[in-house]
């Protein structure tokens, strides 16, 4: 059974930094896209990176891009959401998603996942 476990939200200040982990059980996160996601109240749900299991391309949406990095620590099975300078409209709830589909780049969009994490908490505020 394909199961993700996300960890790591809390509350912090403007310009700060959290890592949020994505816990894999019962399947191998290499061979399997990995993407992150987030919505925030009364907002759609948003891609924010995604990495290919076929390439082991990353990509980031542009709202993150240079703030945020995507790794992996294989003999955990687990994937890292690294966040930093964040910012009070990065406020939403995290989650990470998993599909055995694959392709040189990986799919941004909420719909191509099949397996969701049950989310974590961030919030940034002063």
């Amino acid at each position: 059974q394909v199961q993700l476990v996300e960890s790591g939200g809390d509350l912090v200040q403007p310009g700060g930094s959290l890592r949020l982990s994505c816990a894999a059980s019962g399947f191998t996160l290499d061979s399997y896209s990995i993407g992150w996601f987030r919505q925030a109240p009364g907002k759609e749900r948003e891609g924010l990176s995604c990495v290919s299991s076929s390439s082991g391309q990353i990509n980031y949406a542009d709202s993150v891009k240079g703030r945020f990095t995507l790794s992996k620590d294989s003999a955990k099975n687990t994937m890292y959401l690294q966040m930093n300078s964040l910012k009070v409209e990065d406020t939403a709830v995290y989650y990470c998603a998993a599909t055995p589909k694959t392709g040189y780049y990986c799919s941004p969009y909420s719909a191509d996942y099949d397996s969701w994490g049950q989310g974590t908490q961030v919030t940034v505020s002063s």
